[in-house]
């Protein structure tokens, strides 16, 4: 009793009260940000890991502009019944170079973090034409439109550059050969091999919405199709020390 007589004390004493839970959380605050002053780096490295091509990039503004992310998470938790689901829990060296990450918790549709080349992109253009077409149950609204929006890339650089401003290894070369990489991405018939150079042999080169130019479509498809597909986890092994 007599203990909880002096719990009641700092109960009833607004400062008393708030001098602890200031205590408190400082405790707490340095007991997790303190061992990060002794890490070299906060993200296991990757082999496989690279930043996006330009047309993956501007497929990735497009998921962001459409609040796809509002539905989707990009996170599959380390838990058996996430992982039978969905393949191997996520690393944070997948969302390296994504600003913002798209991790979430929120999912009215499926985890899409390892969605890349499950589907083909004829499934993927009808899916973002009518989804119930596909998924009857579905309730995502239809995207019809993204094939009707040409792009070409004219300023796919300029994003490219802020995001090499805040750390994404974009090489002088990447940033300006560009808008050649944006174009030759999605032309199967085009000259391609300076992108492959570019950003490895895991690039998809491929005509994704099957109609003739660039569209919103072509780089929305392009960015789904890369999404878990940089690392192998067949010869994956995670560091046991982090």
């Amino acid at each position: 009793m007599a203990i909880l007589d002096k719990h009641k004390i700092i109960e009833t004493n607004a400062t008393l009260l708030l001098v602890f839970s200031f205590l408190v959380v400082t405790v707490g605050g340095i007991v997790q940000i303190a061992p990060l002053f002794w890490l070299e780096n906060t993200i296991e490295k990757v082999d496989g890991m690279r930043p996006y091509t330009p047309l993956e990039l501007a497929g990735r503004e497009i998921y962001v502009r459409e609040g796809c992310y509002v539905c989707h998470s990009q996170m599959i938790r380390p838990m058996r019944d996430e992982v039978e689901r969905y393949g191997h829990y996520s690393l944070a060296a997948e969302s390296m170079y994504d600003h913002p990450f798209q991790w979430g918790s929120k999912r009215t549709g499926p985890d899409l973090a390892r969605v890349g080349g499950r589907y083909s992109n004829e499934w993927h253009v009808d899916h973002l034409r009518n989804p119930q077409s596909v998924v009857p149950e579905s309730v995502m609204p239809k995207y019809r439109f993204l094939e009707d929006r040409v792009i070409d890339g004219r300023y796919i650089q300029d994003v490219m550059s802020t995001h090499a401003f805040v750390g994404v290894p974009y090489t002088d070369e990447m940033l300006e050969n560009a808008q050649a990489d944006f174009l030759a991405q999605g032309d199967p018939d085009s000259d391609y091999d300076g992108l492959i150079e570019r950003y490895g042999d895991k690039v998809t080169v491929s005509n994704f919405d099957g109609q003739p130019g660039l569209s919103e479509a072509d780089a929305l498809i392009a960015y789904l199709q890369m999404l878990g597909t940089l690392v192998d986890f067949s010869t994956f092994t995670p560091d046991a020390s982090r």
